[in-house]
């Protein structure tokens, strides 16, 4: 059995705000019931779960994921359209778990997550 895989989602993400309160849904929020929704039927939902977090400083490339595991590289993705990318996200996040070492040729990923790396973090060990 391989190692449990994370994928996490900004909640925070897009998120309008007035008079420092947020306005309404924000883009992280979209993102994960997208998200949430296709991954009810996807094959490694119960080895790839998605966790939500506050905020990953990635406010200027909003809407943003990582993908995470231990021995793995972890990625940052940003620029992620909250109604648009879910599928590329899980495509990309399925690709991601299948790599011993979790790199992800950029020639093999999802058009959505080509350009949007914000960072690639070497494993621990």
């Amino acid at each position: 059995m391989k190692t449990q895989h994370i994928l996490f989602v900004c909640k925070t993400c897009a998120t309008v705000w007035q008079d420092g309160k947020p306005q309404g849904k924000s883009g992280g929020e979209e993102l994960i019931e997208n998200l949430s929704q296709l991954h009810q039927n996807w094959e490694l939902r119960d080895r790839f779960p998605i966790q939500e977090v506050e905020c990953m400083s990635a406010c200027s490339h909003a809407c943003a994921v990582s993908f995470a595991a231990p021995d793995k590289y972890t990625y940052l993705f940003g620029d992620l359209s909250p109604q648009n990318s879910a599928a590329a996200i899980l495509e990309c996040a399925a690709q991601y778990y299948a790599k011993p070492n979790g790199l992800l040729p950029w020639a093999e990923r999802p058009e959505p997550l080509k350009k949007g790396v914000i960072a690639r973090i070497p494993p621990l060990n």
